[in-house]
């Protein structure tokens, strides 16, 4: 046996090992809507590894990047046909499939009663939200099973060529906004919103097609660049107060998997609720110290008249939306039932820690 022939003989012998591995375990295909650099797939290869380690292998997560398999758009579609077996984006991607995704994917201010990412969380957890969130999924029809894994925000009313002073300084400008019911508050208040991908923000700022815009937070923000052309940076919007990216994984495929490795998935998943919020607090808060030390962004104040007309304009949103959509009215009920209770003691006892914060803040301007 000559050199080379020794060669693909051990070649052939790796893959056909390689192989019999791969048989021996499950493999969860996901196929993200971001790429693979993106900060939301970092912590999603991190439930990934708890997994694996939960389950000692038998099941392994693997990390499609956006359009492996099919579009953005087109994720959910294929976990429900099986065409892949998992797939990862932000909840309310799936509103025009059942409007009340948009209450676990970016409740438009807080629901409107002030549920931030953390009392969202306790709502998800332990206020009935999960199990609404389980039938989400029979009430679109989909053969699918989800896992809250991400929760963001809260995000940033966005950037701007200039201080705006009132409202009447935002309605002057383009502004891109999320689609949907995010977005429809912004028109309902007269702000000029255009709706776009995350990509193609830079390009139209540089080419002046819009005037303005949101994104995420500092880091994501950073990323895309927008402070190459707009300088003026606000933290405090109402418009998604927490943004939640969640995993489908094909329900076939779930009910295959054995009772330890259906729990590996429950428990990841909750690990990564905290892991997530852990990670974009620490890398944010980086990044505004980078825009602001190293590329002249200036944070501004955001005006009054926005919170209360963007408010008043998601609330009549919310009503329509229950008034024609039981289950999202089940929905949004629960939430304000459970902020009731919650949001007095959270907001309230919250007041003196964001004091204190913002005076230590000031003092490092």
């Amino acid at each position: 046996m000559n050199k080379l022939t020794k060669i693909a003989v051990s070649a052939a012998a790796l893959t056909l090992m390689a192989s019999s591995a791969m048989a021996a375990g499950k493999v969860l295909r996901i196929q993200s809507v971001l790429s693979t650099s993106a900060d939301e797939v970092v912590m999603l290869r991190e439930f990934g590894k708890d997994v694996a380690a939960l389950t000692n292998g038998s099941l392994t997560i693997e990390v499609l990047p956006a359009g492996a398999v099919v579009g953005p758009r087109d994720i959910i579609d294929a976990v429900d046909s099986g065409l892949v077996e998992g797939g990862f984006a932000w909840t309310h991607y799936w509103g025009g499939k059942h409007v009340a995704a948009n209450l676990f994917g970016a409740p438009i201010a807080g629901a409107g009663v002030g549920l931030d990412n953390m009392a969202f969380l306790s709502w998800f957890q332990y206020g009935g939200g999960k199990e609404l969130y389980d039938r989400l999924w029979v009430e679109m029809g989909v053969n699918v099973k989800g896992f809250m894994l991400q929760p963001v925000g809260p995000e940033a009313l966005g950037w701007f060529p200039h201080p705006i002073k009132s409202m009447d300084d935002f309605r002057k400008l383009r502004f891109r906004a999320p689609p949907g019911m995010v977005g429809a508050a912004y028109a309902a208040i007269g702000v000029p919103a255009v709706a776009m991908g995350g990509g193609d923000i830079l390009p139209a700022l540089e080419k002046g097609t819009i005037d303005a815009a949101e994104w995420c937070c500092p880091k994501p923000d950073s990323v895309f660049g927008f402070h190459k052309v707009l300088k003026h940076y606000y933290l405090q919007g109402l418009h998604q107060v927490t943004v939640n990216a969640d995993m489908y994984v094909n329900g076939d495929f779930y009910r295959s998997l054995s009772a330890v490795e259906q729990k590996a998935l429950e428990v990841a998943a909750n690990a990564s609720l905290a892991k997530s919020l852990s990670y974009r607090i620490y890398e944010n808060g980086k990044a505004l110290k980078d825009l602001t030390d190293n590329h002249g962004v200036i944070l501004e104040d955001t005006p009054a008249d926005y919170f209360t007309e963007y408010m008043a304009a998601a609330k009549v949103l919310l009503q329509a939306a229950a008034d024609e959509n039981e289950f999202f009215a089940e929905v949004w009920q629960s939430q304000k039932d459970f902020a009731d209770t919650v949001v007095p003691f959270w907001a309230g006892a919250q007041t003196s820690n964001a004091k204190l914060g913002q005076a230590h803040a000031d003092t490092l301007k």
